[in-house]
Parts: C-alpha cells; sequence; structure tokens
C-alpha cells in the first residue's frame, strides 16, 4: 500500500467507530455533560495543547523523515490552541492523548499522532461546530469550521507515510487504528457509565 491507500484503509477499519465518534454525544462524553461554551472550549483546547506537547516530544526523539512532520504538526496544533483562546490546564489530558503517550517508535507514532489524531479531530470537531451554530455563536462557529479543516488535514501523514517502507506503513495504519479504537473504547465507557447507549438509535 501505497501512502494514501494506507490512509484508506484506517478509515474503512474504522467507519464505525468514527461515525460515531462524530455522534450529537461527542460533546457530551468529552465534556462530562457539561455542555457550556468554557467546557467545550477546554476539552478543544486540551486536545490540542495536548497533542502539540506529545507530536513535539515524539519529533524531539527522532532524527528519521518522520521528525519534520511531527514538529510542523506540533506547531499547527499549538497555533490552534492559541485561536481557541481559553485557559489550558496544565494537567488536563483525554483518553486519546493519554493512549498517544503509550506509542512508541516512529511508524506507529506516524500511525497515532498523523494519521488518527486528525481522522479523531473532524469527527469532535463536527459536533464543536454544531454547538455553537446551535449557541447562536457564528464567530465561534466560524473559527472551528477553520480549526476543523485545518486539524482533520492528513498533509503531514501522508507525507510521512511516504517516507516509510511498505511493511512500516502497515506497522503505521495498526497504530492508527488501535488509537481510534481507543478513542472509542472510551468514548463508549464514558456515556455508558451516565446511562447513554453510544450506539445510534435508528
Amino acid at each position: 500500500m501505497d501512502a494514501r491507500a494506507t490512509i484508506d484503509a484506517v478509515r474503512d477499519r474504522t467507519e464505525t467507530e468514527r461515525n460515531r465518534l462524530g455522534s450529537d454525544k461527542a460533546l457530551i462524553a468529552a465534556t462530562d455533560a457539561t455542555l457550556e461554551t468554557e467546557a467545550v472550549l477546554a476539552a478543544a483546547a486540551t486536545r490540542e495543547s495536548g497533542l502539540s506537547d506529545v507530536l513535539d516530544r515524539w519529533a524531539d526523539e527522532t532524527d528519521d523523515a518522520a521528525a519534520t512532520q511531527f514538529q510542523a504538526a506540533a506547531a499547527a496544533a499549538a497555533e490552534r490552541t492559541e485561536r481557541i483562546g481559553t485557559d489550558v490546564d496544565a494537567d488536563g489530558s483525554d483518553a486519546f492523548l493519554d493512549h498517544l503517550e503509550t506509542v512508541d517508535g516512529p511508524a506507529r507514532q506516524v500511525g497515532a499522532g498523523l494519521v488518527a489524531a486528525p481522522l479523531v479531530a473532524d469527527r469532535l470537531y463536527l459536533q464543536v461546530v454544531s454547538f455553537f451554530v446551535n449557541e447562536a455563536d457564528e464567530r465561534r462557529a466560524d473559527t472551528f469550521r477553520e480549526i476543523r479543516q485545518e486539524a482533520s488535514a492528513l498533509d503531514h501523514g501522508e507525507t510521512a507515510l511516504g517516507a516509510l517502507s511498505e511493511g512500516e506503513r502497515e506497522t503505521a495504519a495498526a497504530a492508527a487504528t488501535e488509537a481510534i479504537e481507543a478513542a472509542y473504547d472510551d468514548y463508549a465507557a464514558t456515556l455508558e457509565s451516565m446511562g447513554l447507549d453510544p450506539k445510534p438509535v435508528c
């Protein structure tokens, strides 16, 4: 598989999980049912700030071709944190970030940090945009439309995958799938603890 096919394979393997992560229950899980502006902003800022920190550290720990992409993606996440415009808890984290902390090896880190993270971000920010539309806060809705477009971009992932061998791309795809599944498992467990069904009601 080339880089693009690798990303497509991850999409195919995680379609159900990603669809549910983008449901109207996403922010209930992300904010522990505190559906207020500051809680939503804090959840988004925590994700971007934490992602930036992880990617920046990975860039320092590797000297292969992925380092440049980690560094660029870290800088972009830091810039998005600033645009979100709320204080970030220095000890703040979430289950997806906690999973990233366990990922080692450049190929696995490319998959989790540069492929899974954008795919998960696309689903989270879909609901953040909807939240601010419903709040009639068009300024923030527009800001998060832009953030969603940027955070879900897979350019860094595709470039980094292109520098890997075919076997390493398989490793990256497996790591991306695991990261998305970890995000979904926490989402499902959080909703179930609230008495909510993570599966869509048809």
